[in-house]
């Protein structure tokens, strides 16, 4: 099955918790989980990422890590033929030569400085970059007033919106990874993922369903007094029905039941699951980065809950409705990641809609395969 493992560093996401100002993203390799630390708002950079033109005036963000006051500096951001450059306004600043600017990359961040009247000042500082850039093929030079800097994309194919990973720049580039197919949010909270698939939704353009909604909707009570009377199979049965009529749907963010009511906590419920992108939000207690990759890896080596089957894995250390675009900021960075590392799984999901969602997932059979057949599987 094609996944994608990422973690987020340091501590828990509850409300009481301190928060990095500056979170870092790594790959970790088997766990297929991202630790997501939620951050303060102020960890949401100041800079503007962009669904406008690409070659839109923007201010760079401010920084603290200047030795002078922060200020903003005005730039442009042009995407195209495997290139991404940035058109920083440096004219006011009396830069009397090259020898006095500063440009420190790496794969994944961007730090400009300058000396200007004997103080050296931070013009731009982005941390996460929208994706991985050759740092040692980077080109930087000045132009008039402006100071240009020429980044080598590593996917050279992939379109930025903007310079870094923020909110904007994620919804706006994420549709074309996903091409059109939906995702699909579990869990056992309802409530966590019902939150966060709509603020997914809202965010990328896609269209929210809930299926708690739509089964209350269709039985007139709630999900808990139905549990109640007819059982938690009757539920999850019922959720089955709603998830293959949506199976054949694209561009909808999906939020499932939670609990032992939810079709997703079935192992043998997951056949129109599959059609989507799935993402499992897990509470943690998990007290670290470390510790939380090896509950991941556990639950997906084991087998041990239904949810394992999730393309991806995004624990949290609590949760709070204050943090719910940080929450869906970063499954919005697994997807990214996940369909990066395969690009051919947007296609497989497509393939796997197409013949139906047999249950085949993720060696699907031939066309005209019959799951109740009792042929042996050939797989493509």
């Amino acid at each position: 099955m094609a996944t994608m493992s990422i973690a987020a560093a340091t501590t828990c996401c509850s409300p009481s918790s301190s928060f990095p100002s500056n979170p870092g993203w790594h790959i970790a390799s088997h766990s297929r989980a991202i630790r997501l630390a939620l951050p303060r708002p102020a960890w949401r950079r100041s800079l503007l990422a962009a669904s406008p033109p690409a070659s839109r005036l923007r201010p760079c963000p401010r920084t603290s890590a200047s030795a002078s006051p922060a200020t903003e500096y005005d730039y442009e951001f042009t995407d195209g033929n495997g290139e991404a450059e940035l058109r920083l306004d440096i004219g006011k600043l009396g830069i009397e030569s090259s020898r006095d600017v500063f440009v420190d990359v790496d794969d994944m961040s961007l730090l400009i400085r300058a000396k200007s009247d004997g103080t050296l000042r931070t013009l731009m500082n982005v941390t996460t970059l929208f994706d991985r850039v050759k740092s040692s093929e980077t080109i930087w030079f000045i132009d008039e007033d402006q100071l240009v800097v020429n980044l080598k994309k590593v996917e050279q194919e992939l379109k930025w919106p903007d310079i870094d990973e923020s909110w904007k720049s994620l919804t706006s580039g994420i549709t074309q990874l996903l091409t059109g197919i939906s995702i699909h949010i579990v869990g056992d909270s309802t409530d966590i993922n019902e939150s966060v698939a709509k603020e997914i939704a809202e965010g990328i353009g896609y269209l929210p369903v809930c299926t708690s909604e739509l089964l209350e909707s269709a039985t007139q009570k709630s999900i808990d007094t139905w549990a109640a009377s007819e059982g938690a199979d009757s539920v999850a049965d019922a959720e089955c029905v709603v998830l293959e009529s949506l199976s054949s749907h694209v561009r909808t963010v999906v939020a499932t039941l939670g609990g032992k009511q939810g079709a997703a906590s079935r192992f043998d419920r997951w056949q129109y699951l599959h059609s989507g992108f799935t993402v499992w939000l897990s509470v943690s207690d998990a007290g670290d980065e470390a510790s939380a990759k090896e509950e991941a890896r556990r639950s997906v080596s084991t087998g041990s809950v239904a949810y394992a089957k999730a393309d991806v894995v995004v624990k949290l250390g609590g949760w709070d409705p204050e943090y719910t675009r940080a929450v869906a900021q970063g499954c919005l960075v697994a997807l990214k990641q996940l369909t990066l590392a395969d690009k051919k799984l947007a296609g497989k999901k497509s393939l796997y809609i197409r013949l139906g969602c047999r249950g085949d997932w993720p060696n699907i059979e031939p066309p005209g395969w019959d799951p109740k057949s009792d042929a042996p599987p050939t797989n493509i």
